[in-house]
């Protein structure tokens, strides 16, 4: 028998869990690679990749096997099927049987770090063996994202499981699948990255009546004074971030930066964009090492931290300096952005290749007057668009 529900995140990045129970054996091989098959295709059409939960299954015989690299055959060109905690003489029989299209693993983090060495190598290789001469092969690039990926969404997964769960037991719904679909389909209505759906799905009282957020109003757009000079549509999330860094950029003629947001339900930093640099600093922080940052000083403070001198700041846990050294930056400027309330919503990073950079006056002041536009707008975006999303969602579930 196979369970599946869908898992970690949007479409394209989540993952379709198919969950077996049961002995397999020569018997009922056919049926099962019948019903697996169907899965498989359901988890392409979704562009979701497979991932199949082998906890509690026994091997009766090798035309499972053979089942099994039949039905892996034809997905040629797919991503692999993932088998995840298989019992020990399962994965055995699995790993001698070779199969072509099969990956397996003991945990998701078990699967983290192989594609983590497997980048490591990767710059090892010959010259003959590079992507020119084999563009088969996978990139360093390629894994490398696939692991931030990975990592990405090892973090936002239980804040979306939490949303799932939390609207099952609320609207009595089935199974969790039902729960997605209503996320997913109300992040792509509203134009709302699922995270931060399912992040105010957790942190927003409970709707107590036909209307979520009854008596409310719609609010204008606040005046900004610089992303206003945009043409923008404000209710778009993305493009108004991608203004903001853009606005950063411009005023301190940086190269590099990023904008990074906290999620209230987890009360972590997520990132929202990026330009310029190399990876090795969003890495460390994509590992959830924020601490000894300037973007950890900054948010605990809520004031703005320069750092004319990367190598020699004192601010800095030694982890979080050999990332930025590494990732190019030898001088930046740190901006939290703060409600009204003086709670940090976010943080505009902006640096610099070289030392001794630091922003002249009208530079820091035009960075302050960009943290309070931004926390201008997130303020009335999350009362406008992201309330807005969430009465959506309750109407399309509450209905009798």
């Amino acid at each position: 028998m196979i369970e599946s529900s869908v898992v970690e995140g949007l479409p394209a990045e989540g993952a379709l869990l198919l969950r077996m129970s049961g002995t397999l054996d020569a018997h009922g091989a056919h049926a099962w690679s019948q019903e697996l098959r169907g899965h498989l295709e359901q988890a392409d059409r979704a562009g979701l990749r497979p991932v199949l939960d082998m906890a509690h299954v026994q091997l009766g015989g090798a035309a499972v096997l053979r089942t099994l690299s039949e039905t892996t055959r034809v997905r040629t060109g797919r991503p692999d099927l993932i088998i995840v905690r298989a019992r020990p003489g399962v994965r055995e029989a699995v790993r001698l049987a070779r199969l072509e299209g099969v990956r397996l693993y003991a945990t998701l983090d078990e699967a983290v770090r192989e594609l983590a060495r497997a980048a490591a190598k990767a710059e090892e290789l010959p010259a003959w063996r590079s992507p020119m001469a084999d563009p088969l092969r996978p990139s360093y690039e390629d894994l490398h994202q696939e692991v931030r990926a990975l990592r990405a969404r090892v973090r936002t997964a239980p804040v979306i499981g939490m949303a799932q769960g939390m609207l099952m037991a609320r609207y009595a719904l089935p199974e969790t699948g039902g729960a997605f679909r209503v996320l997913r389909e109300t992040s792509q209505r509203f134009n709302v990255p699922l995270r931060v759906l399912a992040s105010a799905v957790v942190v927003a009282r409970p709707p107590d009546g036909p209307a979520w957020f009854p008596g409310r109003r719609p609010l204008p757009v606040p005046p900004l004074r610089i992303l206003g000079r945009t043409d923008r549509d404000p209710r778009c999330r993305g493009r108004m971030i991608d203004a903001v860094l853009r606005e950063a950029l411009a005023i301190g003629r940086a190269p590099a930066g990023h904008v990074l947001s906290v999620d209230p339900a987890v009360n972590a930093l997520a990132l929202e964009a990026r330009y310029g640099g190399t990876d090795a600093y969003l890495d460390h922080l994509g590992r959830g090492r924020d601490d000894g940052t300037a973007e950890a000083v900054a948010r605990a403070r809520g004031r703005r931290v320069s750092m004319p001198d990367v190598a020699a700041a004192e601010l800095l846990s030694e982890d979080g300096r050999r990332a930025l050294l590494a990732s190019g930056a030898r001088a930046l400027q740190c901006v939290p952005v703060l409600s009204s309330a003086g709670c940090c919503a976010g943080l505009i990073t902006v640096h610099w290749p070289e030392a001794g950079h630091r922003p002249t006056s009208p530079q820091a002041e035009a960075l302050g007057l960009l943290a309070a536009d931004t926390a201008a707008w997130l303020a009335w975006y999350h009362r406008t668009v992201l309330l807005d999303a969430l009465e959506h969602l309750h109407r399309r579930l509450a209905r009798p």
